[in-house]
């Protein structure tokens, strides 16, 4: 397993994200018959690849959504009333309804060795993520489309799949 380079990774999403974001709405649009037993394989494929502790792009650049059950668990963890908790680390998105970082990095993310501080209460959409198998593979695509902007272990993910799928 290689670290991972986030200066190369963000030029290679530079010069592949339009190409990258195209496939995937093909995909989309006429998924192969095959699809989830492809996203198993290289699934499989890209976590023997790819090293989360050597990037921490997502914690870095992104902001994962708060659920009420995440507040809860994270606030007396912390030992704060949930108010507390949201006042201090959250603001609230109106538009989309969702408790989301004030701001980046995410203050749980130690930067000396990208680990979580809150690892084991962490929220579910961290816990989640890069979301590769999550639901039915054509219902995620958007977010696909988003986080190869992000993760190396989606680019890796859609890079692969370009591979495997002719349109």
């Amino acid at each position: 397993m290689q670290p991972v380079n986030l200066r190369s990774f963000k030029q290679k999403v530079r010069h592949h994200k339009k190409a990258f974001k195209k496939f995937l709405s093909k995909v989309e649009k006429n998924p192969p018959k095959n699809i989830n037993a492809i996203v198993d394989k290289v699934d499989a494929e890209v976590w023997k690849e790819i090293d989360c502790l050597t990037c921490a792009n997502c914690c870095k650049q992104m902001t994962p959504t708060f659920t009420k059950e995440d507040i809860k668990r994270i606030s007396k963890y912390l030992e704060m009333s949930e108010e507390e908790f949201k006042e201090k680390w959250l603001y609230y998105d109106k538009k989309d309804g969702d408790w989301m970082n004030k701001k980046q990095p995410c203050q749980f993310l130690n930067m000396e060795n990208n680990m979580c501080m809150i690892y084991e209460v962490r929220p579910a959409d961290c816990a989640g993520f890069p979301h590769l198998k999550k639901k039915k593979v054509t219902d995620y695509i958007h977010v696909h489309q988003q986080n190869i902007e992000y993760c190396p272990a989606t680019y890796r993910m859609v890079e692969k799949w370009m591979e495997e799928i002719k349109l």
